[in-house]
């Protein structure tokens, strides 16, 4: 059955009132049941932004410094505890044991990272024309954000919202999606344990159903950060739109690297690879589209179809094991049906092994997919958030830039090459947030400013310095000293 986590609100971890809670299950063995949290109603809500605002006041009061202290203390916390961590997000996400221990030591990194900003400028001297005048610009938190997190990277993505959220004097409600949600909970014991004020965290565990409009648009939110679908976080930018809450959203992608003729294939397979079918391919920045000039379109896709089909499927716990399970069997009949859908409209399979052993017999497993489309094809355009590369060949890097451009998403992409001036081109033309040389379309550090343009995301980056703005206010000051 698993633990039965409880929600931290107000310092305390509490049910719901209504007592009622809500399984988690492993979707390797989906009748394994790894936990459960409690079913959160309306009532519960409230009482969680009532806590809330008084924690962002007494939050606010501690100074950068101490707050910064916290966010280490929680750092050293995760690192003690990563075994732990590890095997629940294993257990109830399905991401191999490799993939998960690397999330743990990510999500440490955040902590780390911000909590060292503790110690960094919050705001600096200005001039003034006017004598005897003394002015400076100050930066403030915004009071109560919510944050809300998708189940593909539990603890990681809580980590990448709540340091810089935390750190500059906000209280957090965080509500984390129910597929995999026991991981946020563990972090939030984290925090607890490290120090942070009664009310200045509050997690939020309930069907949306039951939740409903209130916990976007309860009078005391400021702000509100949203990880997920890009249907969803539209929609959310257009019901806060014009209600003073600032938004930030980070949505879907359908990235694509692009390989030219002076490539080095050593490089070119295993960051194909990787970029494409890493966490089952469960990542808003997976490399899903790759297209190929066509002097070397041959080489490519026989050693890419080489690689897939050597690709090892089964439950993430299990040694030697490269892909885990995809979410769950919504999940996984969706991602079937693009691929049936590409079919139909003319692709063809280059690679596809087939499933053996437990992933075969039980789990929301799917195959590694590897297809020959055309650009004009539905798998080419949309989302589909699993195992499923689509390659296409061009001519020139003009054509390549073109596909690439040619899409409502704008998160990231990749180009592979031996020549400087073809790597800037590219980087000056692509209408992509993130761009890579040489590198998979995912895996950004700590610091680096992360954020896609377009229907990728809004006008706030996360990570880096940036992630700091969205959540803090400027106040210029201006005093006459004489």
């Amino acid at each position: 059955m698993g633990r039965n986590y409880k929600n931290l609100v107000g310092g305390n971890f509490v049910a719901a009132r209504n007592g009622e809670t809500l399984a988690v299950f492993n979707p390797a063995r989906p009748s394994e049941q790894v936990g459960s949290v409690p079913a959160m109603g309306l009532q519960d809500l409230d009482h969680v932004f009532e806590v809330a605002s008084e924690g962002a006041r007494t939050w606010r009061a501690q100074g950068s410094l101490s707050r910064g202290a916290v966010l280490l203390r929680a750092a050293q916390l995760i690192r003690k505890r990563s075994a732990d961590l590890t095997d629940l997000i294993v257990s109830e996400m399905g991401k191999t044991t490799a993939e998960a221990s690397g999330e743990v030591g990510k999500a440490a990194e955040f902590f780390e990272y911000y909590g060292s900003m503790g110690r960094d400028e919050f705001g600096q001297f200005l001039p003034d024309g006017r004598d005897g005048t003394f002015a400076a610009r100050l930066i403030e938190p915004l009071g109560v954000v919510l944050l809300i997190t998708p189940w593909n990277d539990p603890l990681v993505t809580p980590a990448r919202k709540l340091g810089p959220a935390l750190l500059a004097g906000n209280a957090v409600v965080i509500k984390p999606a129910l597929l995999a949600p026991l991981v946020t909970l563990a972090l939030a014991e984290i925090l607890h344990e490290a120090g942070l004020p009664a009310g200045t965290l509050g997690t939020v565990t309930g069907r949306v159903a039951d939740l409903g409009d209130r916990l976007i648009e309860h009078e005391s939110i400021k702000a509100v950060s949203f990880t997920g679908s890009t249907a969803v976080g539209k929609s959310l930018q257009r019901r806060l739109a014009g209600s003073g809450v600032r938004v930030q959203t980070e949505m879907g992608g359908k990235n694509a690297a692009v390989v030219l003729d002076d490539a080095d294939l050593d490089i070119v397979v295993p960051t194909i690879l990787a970029g494409a079918f890493a966490q089952a391919g469960q990542r808003c920045t997976a490399t899903s589209r790759l297209i190929v000039q066509r002097g070397i379109a041959s080489q490519v896709r026989e050693a890419v179809t080489r690689a897939v089909e050597e690709l090892r499927v089964g439950p993430g716990s299990q040694e030697g094991v490269d892909l885990g399970p995809v979410a769950d069997e919504r999940a996984q009949s969706t991602i079937r049906d693009h691929v049936s859908r590409a079919l139909a409209q003319g692709a063809s399979v280059l690679a596809r092994p087939t499933l053996t052993g437990q992933a075969a017999l039980e789990g929301h497993f799917v195959e590694p997919t590897f297809l020959s489309v055309d650009a004009q094809q539905d798998i080419w355009r949309e989302e589909v958030f699993g195992p499923v590369l689509a390659m296409v060949e061009v001519d020139t890097m003009t054509e390549a830039i073109a596909l690439v451009n040619d899409s409502e998403y704008g998160l990231s992409s990749s180009v592979f090459t031996r020549d400087l001036g073809n790597a800037f081109a590219f980087i000056n033309a692509v209408e992509t947030g993130q761009v890579s040389i040489n590198q998979p379309t995912s895996g950004w550090d700590v610091h680096h400013p992360f954020g896609g343009f377009k229907d990728s995301g809004s006008g706030y980056k996360e990570q880096a310095h940036d992630g700091i703005a969205f959540y803090s206010k400027v106040k210029t000051v201006a005093i006459r000293t004489h």
